[in-house]
């Protein structure tokens, strides 16, 4: 199994996906294969680093005191 990817093997792949393939194809799908790559790998990033948690905001309610007796009384 260790011998699966001898410079030769490598070399029969590349003349088999050239005639398949044609030359005007392989750069469109070397690209396709890349931004895929690309994007596997963003979302392997989003899932194995936990998002920043939100930060929270605490809402202070200011009141006013109650009111006294003589502050109701104004003359």
């Amino acid at each position: 199994m260790g011998d699966l990817l001898q410079p030769w093997h490598l070399i029969v792949l590349a003349v088999v996906a050239f005639l398949l393939f044609g030359a005007k194809r392989l750069p469109e799908l070397g690209k396709g294969l890349g931004e895929g790559l690309k994007g596997f790998k963003e979302g392997l990033k989003g899932i194995t680093e936990p998002s920043a948690p939100a930060p929270t905001t605490q809402q202070t309610s200011t009141t006013a005191p109650p009111s006294t007796p003589a502050e109701t009384k104004q003359s």
